[in-house]
């Protein structure tokens, strides 16, 4: 397994700079859809999106940690479930949380405040976590991780869209409408087409490993989905809270993880098909969770929405 701590991806600078540009771009089609009562959602019922920002920020990092300490896992492999652990929520838990009947409004909530969170959040985890650990903390000393430096990076990419939108939105409402299909469809397929470039080029590698990061993620993931049910269930919320908070801790910003790696770590092999496998896989894990609740919610009879 420790062959796959010498992979370094093939990323070029123009397309790492496409790629952070792109990532831009689909924060400020989330953030177009955003007002402030979404935030304020946290104000008037603080119980549930406070019950998902914990196990987004607090829970899945420490127990993403201890799984790589259970697992004995590369180096590489280890910092990479860290980061992925470690990032927001992604805007595509929203569209889960509405087709498996979950709070879709606490699902968008969360997804907003763990977003504007993780400027400070994401630099915070990823430092302390991945420095609890030797081998870990070895790779973030052989590329002089700056925490400093790694905000104002995430903060380009999330923050700055976010207010952007949000104030368009706010301004100017109806051309802010008209704005987010178009942002959100052409940026999300931008993405997927630069990334399909990007394994192409490096396909042999990914394939190479995927026998080693394939259990990891599915182990990973599955640990995501426990911990944001659990935390639902004994924060005692309600079935479609639950939900939400679970589909939102499950459902990570993958991309955000791939720009980070690509930025700071020099695309090194194993964090890099880490989150690119992530990003894959919590979309497959998604879809069947949400096929798992709707069979449950027709056999208990219960009538559709």
């Amino acid at each position: 397994m420790e062959r796959i701590d010498a992979i370094v991806l093939d990323f070029e600078p123009s397309t790492l700079i496409t790629l952070n540009v792109i990532l831009g771009l689909i924060m400020f089609g989330v953030a177009l859809s955003l007002r402030i009562s979404d935030f304020r959602f946290l104000l008037t019922r603080p119980r549930a999106p406070l019950v998902g920002l914990t196990a987004q920020f607090l829970l899945l990092p420490a127990a993403t940690w201890g799984l790589t300490r259970i697992l004995g896992l590369p180096p590489s492999v280890s910092l990479g479930m860290i980061l992925v652990s470690s990032c927001p929520g992604g805007n595509i838990s929203n569209f889960i949380a509405h087709i498996t009947r979950a709070n879709t409004a606490l699902s968008i909530s969360v997804t907003a405040v763990s977003t504007a969170a993780a400027v400070v959040m994401t630099p915070l985890n990823v430092t302390f976590w991945g420095t609890r650990s030797a081998d870990t903390r070895a790779l973030i000393e052989e590329f002089h991780l700056s925490p400093v430096e790694m905000f104002g990076n995430v903060m380009l990419l999330l923050g700055v869209p976010l207010v952007l939108g949000m104030w368009i939105n706010h301004r100017f409402p109806t051309f802010a409408a008209r704005l987010v299909k178009p942002f959100k469809v052409g940026s999300i397929v931008l993405f997927l087409l630069l990334i399909a470039v990007a394994f192409q080029a490096n396909f042999g590698a990914f394939l190479a490993v995927i026998g080693v990061i394939f259990l990891p993620v599915a182990i990973h993931n599955a640990l995501a989905w426990a911990v944001g049910y659990g935390a639902g269930l004994v924060a005692r919320l309600p079935g479609d809270d639950v939900r939400a908070v679970s589909i939102e801790v499950a459902i990570q910003n993958s991309g955000l993880g791939l720009v980070l790696i690509f930025g700071f770590f020099g695309g090194l092999g194993g964090m890099a098909v880490i989150a690119a496998w992530w990003g894959i896989w919590h979309i497959i894990a998604g879809l069947t969770m949400a096929s798992v609740w709707n069979l449950l919610h027709r056999k208990r009879g219960a009538p559709d929405d």
